[in-house]
């Protein structure tokens, strides 16, 4: 039996195989990045945060760990119900559409590890943003982490093969017109899966655009989760921080 999906946001995320594949991310790195991010940032002692897009919850976790008053937010059932288990007073999480506000007021609202550019139509995009600039309180802050696409697609891995809890993945990673495609087939339990990772190619213009739309304002850009300095050739990341 072969399982096809063309809604990869929705589907592919809400997969134990997701969580298989991207089980080895660097917990350590993201610790250090929201300890540097949320310093620089001066986020009030026990502040209010919004994880836009938090998947199982493992920035959130931490920025409650921090003293943060965090909300996560994600689209997807599974993940949701998942981190619904390290729920305390200070720290809930809620299935919510990141096009639309969660109508609360926030000292920060962080969209991580490119959690931005799923969307078929810009509008979604842009809705995003003004989403966001909603959430924020009068000193608040947004920032958007995304991968620096210029960097992403000059060191484009074509094809990768990983084994993870037995399932061999095969992945194939190229371009196709304004986006980055990942094709990721694979066989468990005796079935044939295939799922697609779709992520528009913003570049630092694309974000300035949409950010102008919005009516926010672009305060810092940075290169790494270091806060290092922006450069558009050498950077891997894209880390934006806007009000």
């Amino acid at each position: 039996m072969n399982k096809t999906t063309n809604t990869w946001f929705t589907a592919w995320f809400d997969t134990p195989f997701y969580h298989i594949l991207y089980k080895e991310r660097d917990h350590t790195e993201a610790h250090a990045f929201m300890d540097t991010l949320t310093e620089y940032l001066n986020v009030p002692e026990g502040g209010r945060i919004l994880d836009l897009a938090c998947g199982r919850g493992r920035h959130a976790l931490y920025l409650n760990k921090l003293g943060y008053d965090v909300t996560g937010v994600d689209l997807s059932d599974n993940s949701i119900a998942y981190a619904k288990q390290y729920e305390n007073h200070r720290l809930r999480f809620l299935v919510h559409d990141m096009c639309e506000p969660v109508g609360q007021s926030f000292d920060a609202v962080f969209n991580l590890f490119t959690s931005f550019g799923y969307f078929e139509h810009d509008e979604d995009h842009l809705k995003t943003i003004k989403a966001i600039k909603s959430d924020l309180n009068a000193d608040g802050f947004g920032v958007i982490d995304f991968m620096n696409s210029d960097f992403v697609k000059e060191h484009l891995v074509p094809e990768e093969e990983k084994t993870l809890e037995g399932i061999r993945f095969n992945i194939k990673r190229y371009t196709e017109g304004d986006y980055i495609m990942k094709d990721i087939a694979f066989e468990a339990s005796g079935e044939s899966y295939f799922f697609q990772e779709r992520v528009r190619a913003f570049n630092l213009a694309d974000f300035e655009t949409l950010f102008e739309q919005a009516g926010v304002y672009l305060l810092d850009v940075f290169g790494d989760y270091k806060l290092r300095h922006f450069h558009p050739k050498s950077s891997e990341r894209l880390v934006m921080i806007f009000k």
